[in-house]
């Protein structure tokens, strides 16, 4: 007996009355008669040939899909100088796609896993599915980086040295060491996927996918464009969204055919899937966009076999956004999709036969996109200093109007703080529809992070900050002392338990997840105040003293990793003192005052190191920029630490003394009320006991 066999259905298990019972709990009538109609029901074993049909098409639509365009588009072309036969030009395209509808599958397994599905049955079998996902993800990950590795070299794959090649090709060469690093995480992922039973598990598994995500996108046209920070985050939003959409699809589906979920079950497990959906939906259409924007010189290089295969892919997901939009109207309303004589899914599966078939054909063009070549830049790059060592033209002469004019989009900081802003806002407005209050302070508070958010990573500051070090500490500032003072004044967290809903059921959802991460150790470890105020104060020597800094300036990740690292670690020491967030049980107001001066010390003692130093930091990319005196921007730099440092903290010492004296103020309220009702029993006994001291002297 497989998975899931125990709550197959049979002919001959159930009687009449068992098999009505059947029919309401799973949904899966043998006949419906429609009375004068004569239309019948289609059996579970027609519907399930009719649900492989569809994977089975979307599979093969996707291959034929992505050899059609390449094979127009001339990617498929042998090359006139170093050509690996047509084994690998053919193949190459094909396993690409498959490993790409493969990490889908995973990702889809794993988030019903972690998050949507009901039951612990479910569960398992999407744990199940997604870790069977990640094998087939690892297989083809694996053909991919043996074909690449041919195409590459122009060495056919029956060459008698291509032992050789491949070595060379994932030792050697960067991009080749991070596509064979990403079929060793999909067997790990696996690993962790067959061995979990929990959310907690599938989640560690999703966290692995996405690392082997963000290596996938450093691959590609996008890493062949020296220093478009833009594009590699672009990419790697594309991927995880068209994996969060196309995945738990296909998910679904095995859920279906298996038949471990209720008709209720399966219900509630649609309808979040497609509130996800529509997240995913908006992430790759932004993504894909910017990534349009980034490769497309002018509207006139839409005519090209590039711009070509990007309209239709455009179409094709703006098709399938009206067939999402159709469900959630048409088929995931309250009452519709358990309603008629249709099975609880029946209804849903009409459209997402269809759904699957245009994802395939997305997936298909999207392969035949990264292996076209996209339209050479018509402008002649200025060939300078700042070009050779960002990749980048040097903006104009850094001004206060530059600050707010020049802007160099992120498009993952850029999409986390709009989402941040609309989440945020829809929280409060529930909270406010059911009748409770919510600070319109702590609103403005929030909407103000963001906008400085997207603003230091987006605006001036991102595109001075990566050429002058004064520009680069104006930047940490700003996102690890300004910023979290505004998130702690928000209470985002507070806000979401609150307004967020509880699941009844077994799953977890955002709420679950949320009170999960802050019951855990890693969460009470971090968010005590001494480790918060260690971590904030000594990260910096950390980061800016060893080859971190240099790594930040230099690779997407790098940056990616010191922007959340500095803007959590700011986060967590101003919750700490000053904030009302969940956390770890606060000090007393001296020791915060303790804290405070310890912080504002080092701040000092950082700034004066900077100011005093003669040695350039990360000198072969400041030095070598050529825009001004390194050494002298450094030590700016050690002033506008010193400066702008002491003004956050200076306010926090501020706010930690005023909240001592109010708290003082309320104990003394406290404490008098209490003496008025009950008398003060503490002073009373006091008396007492002088009295008895003068009658033992006398």
């Amino acid at each position: 007996m497989t998975l899931g066999d125990e709550n197959r259905p049979t002919s001959s298990t159930f009687t009449d009355s068992s098999r009505r019972i059947h029919q309401g709990v799973h949904g899966y009538p043998e006949k419906v008669n429609n009375g004068a109609k004569g239309v019948r029901g289609r059996a579970p074993a027609q519907r399930s040939r009719s649900i492989l049909s569809a994977l089975a098409a979307t599979l093969l639509l996707s291959v034929v899909v992505t050899l059609l365009a390449g094979w127009w588009s001339g990617a498929l072309d042998p090359s006139s100088l170093l050509d690996a036969g047509p084994v690998a030009r053919f193949g190459l395209p094909i396993v690409t796609v498959l490993a790409e509808l493969a990490f889908a599958t995973t990702i889809g397994g794993l988030v019903l896993a972690a998050a949507l599905v009901p039951s612990q049955a479910a569960r398992r079998t999407a744990l199940v599915t997604g870790a069977i996902g990640a094998g087939l993800w690892a297989a083809f990950a694996t053909a991919r980086v043996i074909l690449t590795a041919s195409v590459t070299m122009g060495v056919p794959l029956s060459d008698a040295s291509f032992g050789s090649t491949i070595e060379v090709f994932t030792t050697q060469l960067e991009g080749g060491r991070t596509m064979a690093l990403i079929p060793i995480l999909a067997a790990a992922v696996a690993c962790v996927a067959l061995a979990s039973s929990t959310a907690t598990g599938a989640g560690w598994a999703l966290a692995a996918t996405g690392v082997a995500a963000a290596m996938q996108s450093t691959l590609g046209h996008s890493s062949s464009e020296g220093g478009h920070h833009a594009a590699l985050t672009a990419m790697f939003l594309h991927l995880l969204g068209a994996a969060v959409w196309i995945g738990p699809l296909i998910a679904l589906a095995v859920l279906w055919l298996r038949r471990v979920a209720s008709g209720d079950e399966f219900t509630a497990t649609l309808r979040r899937y497609s509130t996800l959906a529509a997240w995913a939906y908006v992430l790759v259409a932004v993504s894909g966009i910017a990534s349009a924007v980034i490769r497309l010189n002018s509207f006139a290089d839409l005519r090209s076999h590039y711009g070509a295969i990007l309209l239709a892919k455009v179409a094709v997901i703006a098709l399938l956004g009206a067939i999402g939009a159709a469900h959630r109207r048409y088929v995931l309303a309250p009452g519709r999709l358990d309603s008629g004589r249709a099975a609880p899914g029946v209804r849903f599966w009409r459209l997402a036969g269809v759904e699957l078939l245009l994802m395939g054909v997305v997936s298909g063009l999207a392969v035949a996109l990264s292996r076209t070549a996209p339209p050479a830049a018509t402008a002649v790059p200025d060939v300078t200093a700042v070009y050779l060592v960002t990749g980048q033209s040097a903006p104009p002469p850094a001004s206060a109007l530059t600050y707010l004019t020049q802007w160099s989009p992120d498009v993952l900081f850029g999409f986390a703080a709009v989402a941040g802003a609309v989440v945020y806002l829809r929280w409060a407005l529930r909270l406010r529809a059911r009748g409770d209050r919510w600070s319109a302070g702590r609103t403005a508070a929030w909407i103000l992070a963001m906008i400085l958010f997207a603003w230091v990573t987006s605006g001036g500051p991102a595109v001075y900050g990566h050429l002058f070090f004064s520009a680069h500490m104006l930047q940490h500032m700003i996102m690890a002392m300004v910023i979290p003072l505004l998130l702690s004044a928000a209470a985002p967290v507070t806000l979401a338990l609150r307004a967020v809903p509880g699941r009844r059921d077994d799953s977890r959802g955002p709420r679950e997840w949320l009170l999960t991460l802050l019951h855990s150790r890693w969460a009470g470890f971090f968010s005590n105040p001494i480790v918060a105020a260690v971590n904030f104060a000594g990260s910096m020597i950390v980061f800016y003293y060893t080859p971190a800094f240099e790594y930040a300036l230099r690779t997407s990740l790098g940056h990616a990793l010191m922007v959340v690292h500095f803007s959590l670690a700011g986060y967590l020491f101003a919750n700490a003192l000053v904030g009302i967030d969940p956390g770890t049980k606060r000090p007393s107001y001296p020791l915060r005052l303790v804290l405070l001066l310890a912080t504002m010390a080092f701040h000092a003692f950082f700034g004066v190191a900077l100011m005093s130093s003669e040695q350039l930091l990360v000198a072969n990319w400041f030095g070598w920029l050529g825009l001004t005196n390194a050494l002298a921007d450094q030590q700016s730099g050690g002033e506008i630490a010193w400066g702008i440092g002491e003004v956050p903290t200076f306010l926090l010492a501020v706010i930690v003394a005023i909240r001592w004296s109010s708290s003082d103020e309320r104990d003394a309220k406290r404490r008098d009320r209490r003496v008025d009702r009950a008398g003060d029993a503490e002073l009373t006994d006091y008396n007492e006991m002088l009295a008895r001291l003068s009658e033992s002297d006398e």
